[in-house]
């Protein structure tokens, strides 16, 4: 059975027999599915206009690309032992409230001598379901599709992996695979992923698991559908909700003051209540998760953005403030600071009013996409710690 814990995904044997062997896998079994007859996504992204905060996280490389026309948030992800069936896919993907469905492979995997969970993806398919900093370097996806690894900052530090190295993989065969560079990856548990073709030739179980986005559907009540549609053999997990209950846990900073916020869901709480009275606190953490993760990835992004709220620099030099007290010049990529300046941008813009938030949401980021999303967020904050 596939086993979750807390924002690590643990990929047991059982499930991912790694020495079975695969046949060629089609880029088209890892495509997007759209809702049948319907639109793929509202989760539109547009660039922002000049002088808004970027929604991006750190590039990984210099080289940059546009991002995907969609972007999709992995809200759920399903997993059976023998592979996700068509006729499972089309069901899950009929659900009322998907709007994209991306099936993967997967299986556990001996890496420089060490085990990892890891993905096999189509690099096109995929890239849309990743953080805005990752689906716009172009040197990643490159990387993925001349079928180097690619791992989060984590796992390359677990596995001692160096960018540009060539490493053993041990699963079907053992192979040595070249490691291309750490990224955000969205997934949790997933320590790295290689293409399809390098993942038919490790010998990953196909169609391991599928990948669900739902911004706008009650994720409890599509859980338990989709584990109906899957049977008692597979296993369904919010993403989402794993993300929002540890993360809100972490310390700010290591050796933060006394009397300020000690964790990121104080912080947020005590930024609305002091700096923009009416402002649900939801709202500046969904911002944070979606900007950096809280603190996890803080830029500089492609556009210039940096800090845990990725204010691009002229932005922070009108609503930067020293916040809970601090004096001297307010620091960009000091949390204190940043999650009250961030609350301030927003209440001029009418983030204190339910009336006029989602328009404050719109000023801080300029998307449509965005503004949902946010919203989407903030409505699991308050599910998950009310």
């Amino acid at each position: 059975m596939l086993t979750f814990s807390l924002r690590r995904v643990a990929l047991t044997a059982a499930v991912l027999s790694v020495g079975v062997a695969v046949s060629a896998v089609q880029a088209a079994d890892a495509s997007v599915v759209s809702p049948a007859g319907g639109p793929p996504s509202s989760h539109v992204s547009s660039a922002s206009l000049p002088g808004a905060v970027s929604p991006s996280g750190p590039t990984s490389g210099p080289a940059s690309s546009p991002a995907p026309r969609q972007q999709f948030v992995p809200d759920l992800i399903a997993a059976v032992p023998g592979g996700i069936t068509p006729a499972q896919l089309a069901k899950i993907r009929k659900l009322g409230g998907v709007a994209a469905v991306l099936p993967v492979d997967g299986g556990k995997v001996t890496v420089n001598g060490q085990s990892a969970n890891v993905l096999g993806v189509s690099p096109q398919a995929f890239q849309p379901w990743t953080p805005l900093a990752t689906a716009t370097s172009a040197t990643i996806w490159s990387d993925l599709s001349q079928g180097q690894l690619i791992s989060t900052a984590a796992a390359a530090k677990k596995l001692h992996l160096t960018a540009g190295q060539s490493y053993p993989v041990s699963a079907a065969i053992l192979e040595q695979v070249p490691f291309g560079r750490p990224s955000e990856l969205s997934v949790p548990g997933a320590d790295a992923i290689v293409n399809l073709t390098r993942s038919a030739q490790l010998g990953l179980a196909k169609n391991f698991a599928v990948l669900i986005n739902a911004p706008r559907d009650n994720l409890a009540s599509l859980k338990a559908q989709v584990a109906v549609i899957i049977g008692q053999g597979g296993q369904v997990v919010n993403l989402v909700a794993y993300t929002l209950n540890t993360a809100g846990s972490l310390p700010v900073e290591p050796n933060a003051p006394a009397g300020v916020p000690a964790n990121w869901i104080d912080l947020f709480k005590a930024s609305a209540a002091q700096y923009c009275p009416g402002l649900s606190w939801t709202v500046l953490a969904a911002i944070g998760e979606i900007e950096s993760g809280d603190g996890a990835n803080e830029g500089p992004s492609s556009a210039g953005a940096e800090g845990p709220m990725q204010f691009e620099p002229s932005t922070w030099a009108m609503w930067g403030t020293d916040g809970f007290g601090q004096t001297g010049t307010p620091d960009i990529w000091n949390p204190l600071d940043a999650v009250p300046s961030a609350a301030r941008l927003l209440c001029a813009s009418g983030g204190g009013s339910r009336a006029t938030l989602s328009g404050a949401i719109f000023s801080y980021n300029h998307a449509t996409w965005y503004v949902n999303e946010v919203l989407a967020l903030a409505a699991e904050y308050a599910q998950n710690h009310s």
